[in-house]
């Protein structure tokens, strides 16, 4: 008995070829993306208004805007926890973002090799 195959394989290799062009297209498109996403800045503001982060896609921060009203020697710990919490928004927002755009460019196909973001 005969194995069938799919529509495509085995003759020539057209099929493969197609594919494997289709691949690598895909590939250089998300090279391009990424590297788009990671040209981009994201800010967000954290503690109510009291300070305001950028950072870029590439992870790196940018700025950090403080409210003179964040500023109380006798209370440090709180500007320090609203850092960390405005750190933290800010990556996952480059995190989101770049999810959604991959997902819309590979049509939420998985590619096994490509790195992500994290």
């Amino acid at each position: 008995m005969k194995a069938r195959l799919p529509d495509g394989y085995g003759k020539g290799n057209g099929g493969m070829n197609s594919m494997i062009r289709q691949a690598q297209k895909m590939q250089e498109d998300m090279a391009e993306l990424q590297e788009k996403l990671n040209e981009r800045e994201y800010s967000i503001t954290a503690g109510g208004g009291l300070i305001e982060l950028t950072m870029t896609g590439a992870k790196e921060l940018k700025s950090v805007k403080l409210n003179p009203d964040a500023v109380d020697k006798d209370n440090v710990e709180d500007l320090e926890d609203i850092i960390v919490a405005g750190v933290n928004a800010v990556i996952n927002k480059v995190a989101e973002d770049y999810e959604s755009s991959m997902e819309k460019l590979t049509g939420g196909m998985s590619m096994p090799g490509m790195p992500g973001l994290f």
